[in-house]
């Protein structure tokens, strides 16, 4: 049994390595298991044997599913080996697919930093774009690292331009690349002006040398932008170098750091994972440019009982403050609650306060994790991450805390799922088994859902995509041994109102004995887009006594779960319960919630209703020679085009296309460009369907 090695604070580093799908990231992730010595053998994606992709969906599909977490330690080549030196790094190696976003959301929301991973041929790609959004919602401070410029068609400057003009104006390189494509051999360090070669099988072997004469112009005008940047950012230093002082290396480097810890300064690399060139001095950079936990401010949370702001800096001796960000159903072991401490320590046997719900939990077991493999420990300290076996009410999300010193964090907003599918068992026996897995798998990711159609006894569940429902129901058939039926992908539609309008609820039942007598008057108003359901009470001198109040908002929320034009569910409403009546006897709770939904259906047939669709963010790839086909497919999709760019002989289309328009597109695509195109696609926002589309999915023919 090991307890938890309790390392220095301001020597820990935690980060997450995220990108776009396909830009390496994993790759790099693998690399730094091996040149950290978690790892003896380099475990390459392309062949299945990535360590970080240990679910077998994973190594079959060649891409990232799951979030995985480890713990590894690391010198700076630098300091040449020495242990004084010594840094832990907590890595979560993230998913690249849309259709896993909430996995990359979780993981930033509890992270110090994050190394952005992209395509040295692709530079700035969509899933790029919103994992970037992410970083900022939690200002999280980020490097980048500019992979695979061992890659035909490489430019390392296209890809730094992109991320300026699509990410961050402030992103500075840090080096350059001595050659691209086949031709790359390693990378010029624009700080110390010196160049780097890596040697031996794996490149574990650095040579520093002189900048090679063809590149030393371009390395000086590079370092002049560079150094210019950095000094803006301290207003002594920009004085001396104004006078004509050249800064020393280690005080650019602190203000670097400065600025890069406050989001100001974006600093970029580059190399090549898969040919081991670059990942080194990006570890370098991790410890030299990212965060430890002392570097950001203390956490921030609510007190439940007083509901004051509460902060707690990153220390052992604070009350226990814990974020749980990730359930995992794990076969060996049963569930798994992975958690961030941002305060105090959080000890194997102890009884901790779940705040957000505001139950006890005990403790039992504590794991480390490295990919899927656990290491036993007894206590996790402050600005770390670990495992806690077998919680019973923590969900994704949730505060564990010190029962005498309650928080509650900030919680993790989810995506709402846009797709959906009927659902099966194949026998009687995979019936109970189906209950059992959907229940766990939708704790574990909560942007899968899962509902019962009332009126049909259908089972139905929902998610951010094919993919995603698809790698789902094949974990039931293989993780919980259930087989099942799966119908057609569904929209997600949803519906709203256009106009405000009143009405009035009125049930009265009488029919011998005890009657049921429930009243209530509302107005509803459309709200801004993504503000979801609020319900306001505006009852005055006590026309609906308080204990039916509660029960209205129930029968209006039970309406707007069946909406009023093809019964999909209603958002972006605001309800104002403002009149009623009740009566001394038969007045119930049952009937005020039936009145609620009565008075909320006849207000809504009167609002001007109309159906949601989910519109999406879609990007194709394909020779030049192809682009007339596939705009011409786009227009035909209800797509609007939004922008044209040319990459090396291949056009990159974006366009903002219904979802219900690109079911199937992957197939026809590839018969359009004789196999040579391919696309991503995620989600944009929800817009209002034209009437005449509104009126085939109404008569069930969309």
């Amino acid at each position: 049994m090991a307890t938890s090695q309790h390392y220095p604070l301001e020597k820990t580093r935690n980060f997450g390595v995220v990108a776009h799908i396909d830009a390496g990231k994993t790759t790099t992730s693998e690399r730094i298991l091996f040149y950290t010595g978690v790892s003896h053998k380099i475990g390459e994606v392309h062949k299945g044997e990535a360590v970080m992709d240990w679910m077998d969906q994973e190594r079959e599909r060649g891409i990232t599913i799951t979030s995985a977490a480890t713990t590894c330690f690391w010198v700076p080549s630098y300091r040449h080996g020495d242990k004084n030196f010594e840094h832990r790094f907590n890595v979560i190696d993230t998913p690249g697919h849309i259709d896993f976003t909430i996995e990359v959301k979780r993981s930033l929301r509890v992270l110090d930093g994050a190394v952005v991973v992209f395509d040295g041929v692709s530079g700035v790609e969509p899933q790029s774009e919103t994992n970037w959004r992410y970083a900022d919602e939690y200002n999280v401070p980020r490097i980048c690292f500019i992979n695979k410029m061992d890659r035909l068609g490489a430019s390392f400057e296209n890809s730094f331009k992109s991320i300026r003009e699509r990410l961050n104006p402030n992103a500075v390189a840090l080096q350059l690349p001595i050659g691209s494509e086949s031709a790359f051999q390693g990378v010029v360090d624009l700080l110390r002006m010196k160049a780097y070669t890596f040697e031996g099988d794996k490149g574990e072997n650095i040579i520093e040398s002189e900048i090679p004469e063809n590149m030393k112009e371009a390395a000086a005008t590079w370092r002049h932008e560079l150094i210019e940047k950095i000094v803006e950012n301290d207003d002594k230093m920009m004085s001396d170098y104004l006078e004509g002082k050249e800064p020393s290396l280690e005080d650019l480097k602190r203000v670097l750091r400065k600025a890069t810890l406050a989001v100001k300064l974006i600093p970029v690399f580059t190399g090549s994972s898969l040919k081991n060139k670059g990942v080194q001095l990006m570890l370098d950079a991790v410890v030299d440019y990212l965060p430890s936990p002392l570097d950001l401010p203390p956490t921030k949370g609510i007190d439940p009982k007083t509901g004051n702001e509460i902060q707690r800096p990153a220390s052992d001796d604070q009350p226990l403050t814990a974020l749980a960000f990730k359930i995992a159903a794990d076969p060996f072991v049963g569930s798994l609650t992975f958690f961030r401490v941002y305060a105090g320590v959080l000890k194997k046997g102890s009884y901790i306060l779940n705040s957000t719900k505001d139950v006890k939990e005990r403790v039992g077991r504590i794991v480390r994790m490295h990919a899927n493999h656990r290491e036993e420990v007894d206590e996790i300290f402050a600005g770390n991450l670990g495992a806690i076996v077998g919680l019973k009410d923590t969900t994704t999300g949730d505060t564990l805390c010190d029962e005498a010193s309650p928080i509650i964090l900030e919680k993790i907003s989810v995506p709402e799922p846009v797709i959906s599918m009927k659902i099966e068992p194949k026998t009687k026996a995979d019936q109970e088994k189906m209950g059992v897995a959907l229940r766990r798998l939708s704790e574990e990711d909560p942007t899968f859902r899962v509902s019962g159609d009332a009126e049909t006894g259908d089972t139905i569940i929902e998610g951010m995509g094919e993919l995603h429902l698809d790698v789902l129901v094949e974990r039931m058939k293989r993780e919980f041994g259930v087989q099942t039926n799966v119908g057609r992908p569904q929209v997600a539609y949803k519906e709203t109102i256009k106009k405000d309008a009143d009405a009035e609820g009125k049930y009265i039942k009488q029919s011998g004995g005890k009657g049921q007598y429930g009243h209530c008057r509302i107005k509803i108003e459309p709200t801004e887009k993504g503000k979801g359901f609020e319900f306001v009470n505006d009852i005055k001198g006590g026309a609906i006594p308080k204990e039916f109040i509660a029960p209205i908002e129930k029968g209006v929320v039970e309406a707007m779960s069946k909406g009023v034009v093809a019964g999909f569910p209603m958002v972006d409403i605001k309800v104002t319960l403002y009149d009623g009546s009740y009566h001394d006897v038969d007045s119930s709770e049952a009937a005020f919630k039936i009145a609620g939904s009565m008075a909320f259906k006849s207000a809504a047939l009167n609002a001007k209703p109309i159906l949601l669709e989910p519109i999406m963010k879609v990007q194709s790839l394909a020779p030049t020679e192809y682009m007339g086909d596939i705009t011409g497919d786009f227009n035909s999709k209800r797509g609007k085009i939004e922008a044209m760019s040319d990459r090396m002989n291949i056009k990159v289309i974006d366009a903002l296309i219904p979802l219900s328009e690109m079911f199937g597109y992957a197939t026809k695509l590839r018969s359009m460009t004789q196999g040579r195109g391919n696309f991503t696609m995620e989600f944009s926002h929800y817009d209002e369907v034209p009437a005449n589309v509104a009126t085939l999915i109404k008569e069930g023919k969309k």
